[in-house]
């Protein structure tokens, strides 16, 4: 097999390289370098590589490798993203694009989320005899995932990439997760009219309108509570969140504009359109009252819920490779892109979300044999002992 570097130096590498995605275009970096590493590297083991730009957000890349029979189909997708969210500056105690081996953990801005994982996929290559396989494999890497989900939302510009199977590996510790709520992020932003304090009737005060919003989302939260259920989840019904509000500039002037910024996550199933039905129908008559005072503008594109049944065959293999049943995560993920593409879809890989957007962030060392020893038993299961 040709030669790729030692794990600790892959991880090195990738860790090395900065690759954050955040909205603020002032933090944003490309994440070409991390590309190009994996594109290297991946070449050398005999995968057919093939970079694509997004469309949507210039600078930043898709990666998408094969190995294995030419005519084959189906076959295992490993997935993961290659940006990173912003660093704290002054909380991290050590440079977070240093690798760090200190007390038995590996630290660095990606080690667990999710930079690492690909060090962790090519060293279980290592192991194996890729020339033995009978279905293809694939390795993803995509761009922006903390931020918009881009390079997930361009995987259509993969040709034939119809895959059996999809393995994510977000930190879940090894342990399978099969469903997830979705997101979305809207804007409430309320225009009145300003004027003196003096005479409030001579205005519409934001504020007092963004007062009677608040009520009515409220209700709206009481209402996913009462209606809609998914008991496998720990917060097992839709949530509400209001989690951020301004407005107004002066005690002595009527509020002429308030925004509010919510979240809401949809249980998997429920759609988008059904979210914004019932937001839509809960502020009808603020709306009556202050005609054109309301305006609703989604903060990115939404993220749908997804599940994969209880009795798939990657679910039931994955719990006999891990050991742990498979369990919901409150998180979301590129999972329901890459279950768009017809396949099986879980997530699964080392390290802690806890981890996640965390100074310091880290991976423990005695972790990696047994997630590396996982993940080399599920691509020979998959793409070597399967049926051609």
């Amino acid at each position: 097999m040709a030669r790729i570097p030692a794990f600790l130096d892959m991880y090195r590498e990738l860790i090395a390289h900065p690759s954050v995605s955040c909205l603020n275009p002032a933090l944003d970096i490309s994440n070409r370098a991390v590309i190009d590493s994996l594109g290297q590297w991946l070449t050398s083991l005999g995968f057919t590589v093939q970079i694509e730009e997004l469309e949507a957000q210039r600078g930043k890349f898709n990666l998408l490798a094969r190995i294995g029979p030419a005519q084959a189909t189906g076959g295992l997708l490993l997935a993961g993203h290659t940006d990173t969210v912003p660093w704290d500056e002054g909380r991290w105690t050590r440079s977070p694009f240093e690798l760090t081996e200190a007390d038995n953990k590996l630290y660095g801005l990606g080690t667990a989320d999710m930079k690492g994982f690909f060090a962790f996929v090519l060293e279980a290559l290592r192991e194996l005899d890729l020339s033995q396989l009978k279905k293809p494999l694939y390795i993803l890497a995509t761009a922006d995932e903390e931020t918009t989900m881009a390079g997930a939302r361009e995987l259509h510009r993969f040709a034939n990439l119809t895959p059996d199977y999809a393995v994510i590996g977000e930190p879940t510790n090894m342990v399978p997760v099969r469903m997830h709520k979705g997101h979305t992020t809207d804007c409430i932003r309320i225009t009145g009219k300003t004027g003196h304090s003096s005479d409030p009737a001579a205005g519409i005060n934001a504020i007092e309108v963004m007062h009677q919003v608040i009520h009515e989302l409220l209700g709206l939260q009481q209402h996913f509570k009462d209606s809609f259920s998914e008991p496998a989840f720990k917060v097992p019904y839709p949530t509400l969140n209001l989690g951020h509000i301004r407005g107004g500039d002066a005690a002595n002037r009527i509020c002429a504009c308030c925004e509010l910024h919510m979240d809401m996550r949809p249980l998997p199933g429920m759609s988008v359109t059904l979210l914004n039905e019932l937001l839509d129908q809960r502020l009808a008559e603020v709306q009556k009252r202050y005609p054109g005072a309301i305006a609703i503008t989604p903060m990115h594109p939404p993220i749908p819920g997804y599940a994969c049944p209880a009795d798939a065959s990657l679910v039931r293999l994955a719990e006999e490779l891990s050991g742990h049943t498979a369990e919901p995560a409150n998180y979301c993920t590129e999972a329901p892109f890459v279950d768009a593409l017809g396949c099986e879809t879980i997530v699964m890989g080392p390290g802690s979300i806890a981890q996640a957007h965390q100074p310091d962030e880290f991976i423990r060392l005695d972790e990696v044999a047994p997630a590396q020893q996982k993940l080399r038993q599920l691509i020979h299961r998959l793409c070597i002992g399967a049926a051609a």
